[in-house]
């Protein structure tokens, strides 16, 4: 007969926090959210820590280089996603470790003979108001000069007015040498009253743009993840299928960690990919598995050598895995289960495995609730497909502006590799949608804010650490009519965008 789960099967909206005692240490400067990413064995420290507890998701339309660096200078990490060639993603990973922080390469280029038109249309579709001109519209083409908001009036200006009409030629554009230091880079900027300064090679080729807003947001990140040779960390997706071939490239290009990009972790498939790592690299090379939702498909991957575990078959916006197989488990209630197993499997070996949370966050809060259930840190999708960084174009949809957001599973990424069973090499159906998220500008912006609130919370719990919070926390599971009560309710509420007057 079929085993059967006692109880029912909880999402993280099921769950509340009940406060703890706050004393006056308790405030939001005073909490650290560092926290371990792979394991370690008792009494040593994790090989490496993450500022923050988020990492983005092994998706086309999240994890791309500028993503993966905006979330490193916040104290995340990245994993590129491994849908791709593994040539191009090893590519995207040196990228990432290539880049010198301050000096960005341009990704709204123009050329000459653009129009006004499409100078607005670029500025609608990526929110930069600076844009370098080059010949052949390429980030590293021959320098042309510069457009700025300054440069034209769109009340005034015809939309087909050439670019070359009104750019900033670049014999008239204040440039520095590639090699020039970012110390000097910026006293150019100062002593200039620039925005942008374009680096250009000894060929009269664009190679970058340091920006004025740079220079204080990087004395601003204190997180920065940074390895020993102070370069951006960042991880790297891998199948169960050409492992054999992508990781010897994504070790080549410097990736810190890789991680089994699979729907089903508990698996022979995930057990063959971790031992071939581990025969040829030791524990040189930290490598996560996943996904699972019980105790025993937890330490399963534990004893097989996984340095992190995910946790979370069928929780993400875009997945219809539940729907489509029947497989799966709440979140909230898969979570508490794999933490269980991962304390238990601590005080029995001594190792510790981190805990992935991975699917299932709605809301901010939600993210509160995963660490309280004992997640070490949480794999996020949805959430970072919203802002300026991910992959995606910005577009509007009914006036209201969108990114694109589409499911590792579905028909436009195919990625079949994720959900291999050890059959042909086909997406035989789809477990992902192709949909939209409401924009939610940079990346810093938004992480600034929900960490704040997750912050809050903690302290409302008496706890200035994540494994402060885990021993402290008192959860409740709340009813349907209290899920309603928790929100706005038995008021008219005022739209926002609506003017009041008083009299």
């Amino acid at each position: 007969m079929a085993t059967f789960f006692e109880g029912e099967s909880h999402t993280f909206s099921e769950y509340l926090l009940v406060p703890g005692y706050s004393s006056a240490e308790n405030i939001p400067a005073n909490v650290s959210l560092k926290t371990p990413l792979v394991r370690f064995k008792r009494g040593e420290e994790s090989p490496i820590t993450l500022n923050i507890p988020m990492v983005s998701a092994i998706m086309q339309s999240v994890s791309g280089p500028r993503l993966a660096i905006a979330l490193a200078q916040e104290g995340g990490i990245s994993f590129i996603y491994g849908s791709q060639p593994a040539a191009a993603e090893a590519a995207m990973v040196r990228e990432v470790k290539s880049y010198k922080a301050g000096f960005v390469v341009s990704d709204s280029t123009l050329t000459p003979d653009m129009t006004l038109e499409d100078v607005l249309d670029m500025v609608d579709r990526t929110g930069h108001s600076t844009m370098p001109v080059t010949e052949d519209g390429t980030p590293t083409g021959k320098f042309c000069g510069i457009v700025t908001s300054r440069d034209y009036r769109v009340s005034r200006d015809a939309r087909d007015k050439k670019v070359r009409e009104f750019m900033t030629p670049a014999e008239k554009t204040i440039t520095a040498e590639d090699g020039t230091s970012l110390k000097v880079a910026n006293d150019l900027i100062w002593e200039h009253k620039l925005n942008a300064l374009p680096i250009v090679d000894k060929d009269g080729n664009l190679v970058s743009l340091v920006f004025r807003k740079d220079y204080d947001s990087h004395k601003s990140r204190p997180n920065e993840l940074l390895d020993q040779h102070k370069r951006y960390m960042v991880g790297a997706g891998i199948n169960t299928r050409d492992y054999a071939e992508r990781v010897p490239l994504l070790v080549e290009a410097g990736a810190d960690v890789l991680c089994i990009d699979s729907s089903e972790g508990f698996s022979e498939w995930q057990k063959r990919t971790l031992e071939w790592i581990h025969q040829n690299y030791g524990d040189k090379v930290k490598v996560g598995a996943g996904n699972v939702v019980d105790a025993e498909g937890f330490r399963f991957l534990a004893d097989c050598g996984a340095d992190f575990v995910k946790v979370g078959i069928g929780g993400g916006s875009i997945c219809i895995t539940r729907e489509t197989k029947g497989i799966g488990r709440g979140q909230a209630t898969a979570l508490i289960d794999v933490c269980r197993a991962r304390d238990e499997y601590f005080e029995e070996t001594g190792v510790y495995v981190p805990v992935c949370s991975d699917g299932g966050i709605v809301y901010d809060y939600h993210m509160a609730l995963a660490l309280a259930m004992g997640a070490d840190f949480m794999m996020l999708g949805r959430y970072f497909a919203r802002f300026d960084e991910s992959p995606t174009s910005r577009v509007n949809v009914n006036g209201q502006y969108m990114k694109e957001y589409w499911g590792e599973g579905s028909a436009r990424a195919r990625n079949w590799q994720r959900y291999d069973l050890g059959g042909a090499a086909k997406l035989s159906f789809v477990e992902g949608v192709d949909s939209y998220v409401p924009y939610a500008g940079s990346l810093k912006d938004g992480v600034d804010g929900t960490l704040y609130k997750v912050k809050s919370t903690m302290c409302n719990c008496g706890a200035n650490s994540i494994p402060e919070l885990q021993q402290k926390a008192r959860l409740t599971l709340v009813s349907s009519t209290s899920i309603v009560e928790g929100g706005a309710h038995d008021v008219v509420v005022k739209d926002s965008q609506q003017s009041v007057t008083y009299r």
